[in-house]
């Protein structure tokens, strides 16, 4: 017995389930191959004890202005959201602690003013020209994220990248396309004063994006902190909720999804693929699934060239080019708590996150760059992890203050993700294993820089704790090659028209009719449903596909042919 489907998708993350949705409610027969007993790949919850749910991967919504929300009509299909009275916070060795976003701007301003009372104007103007204009926000993050890279042949000035554009109509006298060649570091100098802001912005960039000393990634440092204030929040009962609401859009318009179905083969047939072929312990019908139309790669771009193509099928220095893409970036140990109390700072952060302001994620100790430094040096020249609190800045996130769906239980508190920047496992000059056997080091360390500023949270009020490192996010998920969630370094010569590779940045691969579908790709991770969308624009002028006026195309979107 043989399947046949116009499309097949290799993995059941969110990049897939958006795209089988646009592409069932254009009329085409769809089918998902998920190795794992469930879709969602880095947006999952789990429940280490019962009635207890953490993130152990992606713990924000930072898609808010994707298109797919209304294009999808996703709130048709259960997505809600909890939103955040307070993003975003920073506490300094001294316990100084300060807000800093859009929420709550007379507080943000009064924190601010601690240092700099030119940072305190410089974010009020920011406020006025960002915040106040949420349309220009919205087509500013979607001129980045939500459009896919020009086509090879056209080679684009820097002051006619999409974003461009926007920033001069948003930001006029301030922005130059001179911020293209920065690193976030050198942006950070050129507008702010005071050295725990900065900290702040660049951290939030490495968490979520770049690393700030790397050239040429000022404009994604920048905007991945803005995606992640323009959302401010989360779904519902975590971010799993995202993928279920993705699942039943899906099934909704026809897509088949088989889980515990992994993919051993690709079939390619005279330079073009034609199918997939399963594993013995697949859930559908058959092996061997085959595609009218199109294969689609929501895997890693690694995997999807060495393990499952034929050599023979392809150029050996495309092969090599492949296997050298840099994996530096997002490869997170995860620290997640379950305690009696909340943290009590030392200094005035319990006062200035009062009222309502605790802020959903914390950045501890921002200081000065020092630490920062330091932890990138470690990680990615020495290629270790820091096992000392001094060259350790963590990320703390406390999401069940806001959302009790984390911590059903009265007197409990899901103090989760704690994040801590590490190389990548296969990078690790002690070997892929070695920060999980250093594991009880790490997380004394991690404890030790978290009391230093809320010395209550001691061992009697910690009643569980759980790990997962970058060595178990790959094996957990095989989308998580070098356990992060970017999938590669998002570098200058990894971004952009240059993600993962030049000629692949278009989502299109040297074999007919396989596009990649995965984070690897253009724009990166971030559950943003952006490379689905993205993809929808090569998909519409390669397969003739005629979608309802529910579609729009990115208005900065160039077509093959121009």
């Amino acid at each position: 017995m043989e399947e046949i489907y116009d499309i097949v998708i290799i993995g059941g993350g969110t990049n897939s389930l958006s795209i089988a949705s646009y592409l069932g409610k254009c009329g085409l027969s769809v089918c998902i191959c998920e190795a794992r007993p469930e879709c969602g790949g880095g947006v999952e919850n789990t429940e280490p004890i019962p009635d207890v749910r953490i993130d152990p991967h992606a713990t924000y919504l930072y898609g808010g202005a994707a298109p797919a929300f209304e294009q999808l009509e996703l709130h048709k299909f259960g997505f809600r959201m909890v939103y955040y009275k307070n993003q975003v916070g920073g506490v300094l060795s001294d316990g100084t602690g300060f807000s800093f976003g859009q929420h709550d701007m007379d507080a943000t301003l009064k924190c601010v003013r601690k240092f700099s009372e030119k940072d305190a104007s410089l974010a009020e103007m920011l406020s006025s020209l960002i915040w106040e204009n949420r349309p220009a926000t919205v087509k500013l993050l979607r001129s980045i994220y939500w459009t896919p890279p020009p086509p090879p042949h056209v080679q684009l000035q820097k002051e006619d990248f999409p974003w461009s554009k926007v920033l001069n109509e948003m930001l006029p006298g301030i922005y130059d396309p001179s911020w293209n060649d920065m690193s976030t570091m050198e942006l950070m100098d050129l507008l702010w004063d005071s050295e725990p802001v900065k900290v702040l912005q660049e951290m939030g960039a490495w968490f979520n994006g770049p690393y700030p000393e790397w050239k040429g990634t000022a404009i994604q440092g920048l905007t991945c902190n803005l995606l992640m204030t323009y959302s401010n929040g989360c779904p519902r009962g975590g971010m799993h909720s995202l993928a279920h609401a993705l699942v039943r859009c899906a099934m909704h318009h026809g897509a088949r999804i088989y889980t515990n179905s992994r993919v051993e083969e690709i079939i390619v047939e005279d330079g073009e693929a034609k199918g997939v072929i399963l594993d013995n312990f697949t859930t559908a019908k058959t092996k061997k699934i085959l595609a009218r139309k199109a294969v689609l790669s929501n895997i890693h771009v690694q995997p999807t060239f060495l393990d499952l193509i034929p050599s023979s099928a392809l150029e050996n220095d495309f092969l090599k080019r492949i296997g050298a893409l840099r994996l530096h970036g997002g490869n997170f140990f995860v620290l997640s708590l379950v305690t009696s109390e909340m943290p009590e700072f030392i200094g005035d952060a319990n006062e200035t996150f009062a009222n309502g302001r605790w802020p959903s994620s914390i950045l501890m100790n921002i200081d000065s760059r020092e630490a920062m430094l330091n932890m990138g040096r470690i990680c990615y020249e020495e290629n270790t992890h820091p096992v000392n609190q001094e060259d350790m800045i963590l990320s703390v996130s406390t999401h069940s203050l806001y959302d009790k769906t984390h911590r059903p239980v009265d007197g409990r508190y899901v103090i989760s993700p704690i994040y801590l920047q590490l190389p990548p496992p296969e990078y690790h000059k002690d070997g892929p294993t070695a920060v999980n056997d250093a594991k009880d080091e790490i997380v004394d360390a991690m404890l030790t820089k978290i009391r230093s500023v809320a010395p209550n949270l001691t061992d009697d009020k910690i009643v569980a704790k759980f790990v997962n490192t970058p060595y178990d996010s790959s094996l957990r998920n095989m989308a998580f090659v070098g356990g992060g969630w970017m999938g590669l370094s998002q570098s200058s010569d990894q971004w952009y028209d240059k993600r993962p590779l030049p000629e692949l940045a278009r989502y299109r691969t040297p074999v007919k009719n396989l596009y990649l579908c995965h984070q690897c790709s253009y724009p990166g991770g971030l559950a943003l449903q952006a490379v689905s969308y993205n993809l929808m624009h090569i998909l519409i002028e390669d397969l003739n596909l005629e979608p309802g006026d529910w579609w729009y195309p990115s208005e900065f979107f160039i077509p093959s042919d121009a």
